[in-house]
């Protein structure tokens, strides 16, 4: 797997997983919180399954 995650990107998809986590865990919202695993993986794996499907990367580019 190519990292394509990067940055800010990486922060948010952090950040939003973990929140919707919380959420659910505390019964604020419901089972559909458990979804917070999705953007939680893809930060901290730095890779998301749907990118290269849609040609995005928001790596920044490396200089050869």
């Amino acid at each position: 797997m190519k990292a394509n995650v990067g940055g800010i990107d990486r922060i948010l998809r952090i950040v939003l997983g973990v929140i919707l986590i919380a959420l659910a865990a505390t019964g604020t919202v419901g089972w559909w919180g458990w979804l917070g695993v999705i953007p939680l993986a893809t930060g901290v794996f730095r890779f998301c399954p749907a990118y290269p499907l849609l040609g995005i990367s928001s790596c920044p580019m490396k200089k050869n």
